[in-house]
C-alpha cells in the first residue's frame, strides 16, 4: 500500500512537472512574498511608533504582542511540526532504518525546546549577573544630631525614594533586556523556518504545487511577520537594529527561493528526495520546538502571569485573550492552503 502511495504520487507529480512555468511562479514569488513580508513585520512596529508616547501606548504594544504570541503559537503547532512529521513519514523516508523505527521529529522537537530553554536560561543569568549586588546604607536618626533629626528624616525620605526609583528603573530595563533576547531567539527560529520553506519552493519544478503556494505564503509572511514584528516593537530596540531585524525576516525565504533554484540547477537535486525529506523534516522540527517554547513560555505565561498592568486591569487581560486567540485562529486557517 505504502508503494503504491508512493507510485501515485510521482505520476501526478510527472503530470504537474514544467521547469519553465515553474521558474516563472518562482520569480513572481520572490517578488510577492518580499512585499508581504515588509508590509507583515513593519505594520507592528509603525504602530508603536505613533502611539509611542500617547497614554494608551502600553496597552496597544500589549495587545500587539499577545496577537503575536498566538500567531507564533499557530505557526510552530499547525504549520512546521504537521509539515516536519509528514516529511519524515513519507514513504521514501520511513520505509528506511532508522527512520521507521523512531519517532525522530517529536525527538527534535524535544531538543528544540531544550535548546531554547538553555538559551533563555543562560541569556537570563548573564542579565541577572549584571544587577548590583548591594546600596549604599542610609544613615539613620540616630547617627545624627538632636538640632538635624528633622533635615536628616527628611534627607532619608529621599534617598529611600531614589533607591526605589532606581528599582524601577533597573526593572523595566532587565525587562527590555529579556525582550530583546526574546525578539533574537524568535527571528532565528523563525529564519529556519523561512529557509526551509524558501529552499523546497525553490527546488520544486511542480507548478501544480508552486502556484497556490505563492498566494498562501503571501498571506502566511503577513501573519508571521506581525508576530515577529510585535515583539520587536515592544523590545525597545534602536531604529538601526529594528531596520535590520526587518530586512533579515522580509529576504529569508526570497533568498531561500533563490538558493533552492541555484541548487536545483547545479545539481539537479529533488526536493522530494530522501535526503532532502529528511533535512526538512529534522530543521522543521528543531524550529518548531523553538518556537513552541518562545511562544509559551517567553510570550504567553511572562505576559498573562507576570505583567502588572494586565494584573490590575481585568478587561485588559480579556482583550489580550482575545488578540490572542484572533492570532492562533488567523494563522490556522491559513493551513489549508499552505
Amino acid at each position: 500500500m505504502a508503494m503504491g502511495g508512493c507510485v501515485t504520487d510521482t505520476a501526478r507529480e510527472l503530470a504537474c512537472r514544467d521547469g519553465r512555468a515553474a521558474t516563472h511562479l518562482k520569480l513572481i514569488s520572490i517578488c510577492v512574498i518580499f512585499f508581504t513580508s515588509v508590509v507583515g513585520i513593519s505594520s507592528p512596529v509603525f504602530l508603536a511608533r505613533v502611539f509611542h508616547g500617547k497614554p494608551v501606548y502600553d496597552k496597544v504594544t500589549l495587545l500587539i504582542k499577545c496577537f503575536a504570541a498566538g500567531v507564533i503559537l499557530s505557526t510552530s503547532l499547525v504549520h512546521v511540526l504537521p509539515d516536519s512529521f509528514a516529511a519524515l513519514a513519507d514513504c521514501q523516508v520511513s520505509s528506511r532504518h532508522p527512520w521507521k523505527d523512531f519517532p525522530f521529529s517529536g525527538l527534535i522537537t524535544m531538543f528544540g525546546v531544550l535548546l531554547a530553554l538553555l538559551v533563555d536560561v543562560t541569556a537570563t543569568s548573564h542579565v541577572d549577573s549584571a544587577k548590583p549586588g548591594h546600596y549604599s546604607p542610609i544613615g539613620t536618626r540616630e547617627e545624627q544630631p538632636d538640632g538635624l533629626g528633622k533635615k536628616s528624616t527628611e534627607s532619608q525620605f529621599e534617598s529611600v525614594a531614589v533607591v526605589v526609583s532606581c528599582h524601577d528603573r533597573q526593572a523595566e530595563e532587565l525587562a527590555k533586556l529579556k525582550q530583546r533576547m526574546v525578539s533574537q531567539v524568535l527571528e532565528i527560529g523563525i529564519i529556519f523556518h523561512s529557509v526551509i520553506i524558501g529552499v523546497t519552493m525553490g527546488m520544486s519544478q511542480n507548478r501544480c504545487t508552486i502556484k497556490p503556494l505563492v498566494a498562501a505564503l503571501a498571506f502566511h509572511q503577513i501573519f508571521e511577520g506581525m508576530g515577529l514584528g510585535g515583539c520587536i516593537a515592544q523590545a525597545g530596540f534602536s531604529y538601526g537594529t529594528v531596520a535590520y531585524m526587518c530586512f533579515m525576516f522580509s529576504v529569508t525565504t526570497p533568498m531561500g527561493i533563490v538558493l533552492g533554484m541555484v541548487v536545483f540547477s547545479a545539481t539537479g537535486y529533488d526536493d522530494s528526495s530522501p535526503k532532502a525529506l529528511i533535512s526538512e523534516g529534522l530543521l522543521g522540527s528543531l524550529s518548531s520546538g523553538i518556537l513552541i517554547y518562545m511562544a509559551l513560555v517567553d510570550l504567553i505565561a511572562v505576559d498573562f502571569f507576570h505583567n502588572k498592568l494586565m494584573s490590575s486591569n481585568p478587561w485588559l487581560k480579556k482583550a489580550s485573550y482575545v488578540a490572542l486567540t484572533l492570532g492562533s485562529a488567523s494563522m490556522s486557517i491559513l493551513a489549508l492552503w499552505a
